[in-house]
């Protein structure tokens, strides 16, 4: 089942082998777009137009929930989100979660807290950590300058329908949900339980599950899922690119049965590499005109990487004494636990920690204060700010954080750039609200997930028997429809799923694993039936106990007796007859029996053999035998007995 709209923001349900899995709990907050931003500074809130709606009756519902700004309109409450649609299953059911990494563990504390969910979470320590980072952050900018106004009019089917176009595109706007708690969180992450890389864990005696490297952020991981026949893998947040966390490793993720694919990249227009440099060359000419430099940027991931090429980069421009400010509610555990995680990370950085130095830059550029680090604007920021320099704050999305005061300080200025490297929100939406706006903007987008060329690469490789992709991946991109190699292609054609769709996956059960207890074993007396393979019948109890499969001797009194049916006449005992028939010994054994004159002929397929003075033909073949018998019964019956007689029996 599909739980997400969203495929990089994804959330699966998996039944396998009986055992119930979510596959990722991703949080979709791009819907927070359609509401005003969170002002940081008291009483700066600008946003005073009420937007009237052309059905008075209509105007007089809505009262004043949606406020117009530059020409578009959005909705005046309390920030939401578009959380899974948990609707779909029974979340008390489910047995285990597998997260492969922090940006699609968002909406857990939805399932956790409020769900009666009562199995386990299973992730990496560095996912759990980063996306404790992630969900602080956000509680914390929800929290800090809250609009307690919830708006709900406008949802309603009646008016939605007759709302601007940007308002009318909200995805079931009805199932939005306020922001957990902070001790949602705490109470949440008490239930994972984190895993290394390639250590197995047993789900109910019934499946694996095993974390592998996916190379995407620190500690991130595909996943892999198996029975003791069958093989699924889960593959979500993917780089095979070159950059700060462990490279991605394919060995686990040969010979499966069926690999699900999720959070490919958002912008397969843009390339990682050229896009970091267009900008660190931005950012430099910024600088150099004694313009100051916003970055929109998450606490963790990505912007580990900026800090370290745009330090270089200023370095070889001679711009050394440029103050970088990084703004986050958490900023000081980011930098911090980035720096503990060497055995998560590439070789490279890892090498650096046996020096010993600091597996990232960062350290080195926070120890001399070029890079200084705030929990808020208010966090002693105004004694050391010095311009022009370069702020990295939050949030992406522009609704809330420490950004919204730093573009309303420094948009009406024609000489400041702010630079979008996170690729989660269109970015003129973001800034539709701050409009008009005079600062520069440029569009970097900086995602280093899969694209289409190296997952199709991947997928031959790694060979699965299916493949299973969103809707969304097997046709181009709405804005690249031209580039029709822009889509997941493999054979046989993928599986598609897109919100709210149940797919029946195409593996079957076909085997099963049973032991046999010592005490039963004594009992076997096994037959060879050709060269390395031995039968025995086995009359014993089936004891099925944790998904696992016991042959036992049945208990005392059970084997006594003759077996009869219902209305009380015997059964006799069948015998299994096997082996090949030896067609002399047959014919020797039919003239033991006074059946004379026997003509044998050999065919392609097995021999015939006609007795001319009973009227009859035998007719042997590989896998069965007939007897065509017109003469009298007593002679089919003899023929029968020594047909029976001359095979072997169990």
């Amino acid at each position: 089942s599909c739980l997400s709209g969203n495929p990089s923001k994804p959330c699966f349900i998996l039944h396998f082998k009986g055992v119930t899995l979510m596959l990722d709990c991703g949080l979709d907050i791009s819907q927070v777009l359609k509401f005003l931003p969170l002002s940081v500074v008291p009483k700066s809130d600008n946003y005073d137009k009420k937007w009237n709606h052309s059905d008075k009756e209509k105007d007089k519902i809505l009262g004043d929930e949606l406020k117009e700004v530059a020409g578009s309109v959005f909705v005046d409450g309390s920030l939401e989100f578009c959380a899974p649609e948990f609707g779909m299953t029974t979340l008390s059911e489910v047995d285990a979660i597998l997260l492969s990494n922090h940006n699609t563990m968002l909406a857990l504390p939805y399932v956790t807290e409020y769900s009666g969910f009562k199995g386990t979470v299973y992730c990496t320590e560095p996912t759990q950590q980063i996306g404790r980072q992630y969900m602080e952050e956000l509680v914390t900018y929800v929290e800090r300058n809250p609009r307690n106004k919830k708006c709900s009019k406008w949802k309603s089917d009646a008016i939605l329908s007759s709302l601007p176009t940007f308002l009318r595109e909200a995805i079931r706007p009805t199932a939005w949900r306020e922001c957990y708690t902070k001790h949602d969180i705490q109470a949440c992450l008490s239930r994972v339980q984190t895993v290394g890389y390639n250590e197995k864990r047993n789900i109910y005696g019934a499946l694996i599950i095993t974390a592998c490297s996916s190379g995407y952020s620190i500690g991130s991981c595909n996943w892999t899922i198996k029975s003791p026949y069958q093989k699924i893998c889960y593959i979500s947040g993917t780089s095979t690119l070159t950059t700060h966390p462990k490279p991605m490793d394919t060995e686990p993720l040969r010979q499966s049965d069926l690999i699900i694919v999720s959070s490919m990249t958002k912008t397969p227009g843009y390339n990682p590499d050229q896009m970091i440099g267009e900008f660190c060359m931005n950012t430099v000419v910024t600088i150099k005109n004694g313009g100051n430099v916003l970055v929109p940027c998450y606490p963790s991931g990505m912007i580990f990487d900026l800090f370290e090429c745009l330090s270089s980069h200023l370095d070889s421009c001679g711009l050394t004494t440029v103050p970088l400010y990084f703004l986050s509610p958490v900023s000081d555990s980011s930098l911090a636990y980035s720096n503990i995680y060497a055995e998560w990370l590439s070789g490279s950085k890892q090498s650096r920690v046996y020096l010993p130095e600091p597996p990232f830059p960062h350290a080195e550029l926070v120890s001399i204060g070029r890079l200084r680090q705030y929990l808020n604007i208010h966090d002693g920021l105004q004694n050391d700010f010095k311009s022009p320099c370069i702020v990295f704050a939050g949030h992406p999305s522009l609704r809330m954080g420490d950004v919204v005061h730093f573009i309303e300080l420094w948009g009406k200025s024609t000489g400041n750039t702010i630079l979008f490297t996170e690729p989660d929100f269109p970015y003129l939406e973001a800034l539709a609200p701050f409009q008009p706006l005079q600062m520069k903007v440029c569009y970097c987008p900086i995602d280093t997930g899969l694209s289409f060329s190296q997952a199709n690469k991947l997928m031959r490789d790694l060979k699965p028997g299916h493949l299973v992709v969103a809707e969304s991946y097997v046709q181009p991109p709405s804005n690249l429809s031209h580039k029709t190699d822009m889509v997941v292609d493999y054979d046989p054609p993928p599986l598609t799923y897109k919100r709210g769709e149940i797919l029946t996956l195409p593996i079957k059960r076909q085997f099963e694993t049973v032991e046999i207890t010592p005490n039963l074993a004594k009992n076997v007396s096994p037959v060879e039936v050709k060269p390395g393979c031995m039968v025995s019948m086995v009359t014993a109890a089936l004891n099925i106990k944790d998904n696992k499969y016991t042959l036992e001797l049945l208990p005392d009194g059970h084997l006594s007796g003759k077996k009869r049916r219902a209305d009380g006449s015997l059964i006799r005992e069948k015998s299994y007859i096997w082996g090949s028939l030896n067609i002399q010994s047959f014919v020797d054994a039919l003239t033991r029996q006074g059946i004379t004159d026997i003509k044998v002929e050999d065919t392609e397929d097995g021999s015939i053999i006609d007795l001319p003075n009973d009227d009859t033909l035998i007719q042997v073949e590989g896998a069965s035998t007939h007897i065509i018998c017109n003469g009298e019964e007593i002679v089919r019956t003899k023929i029968r007995d020594t047909l029976l007689r001359c095979l072997q029996k169990l």
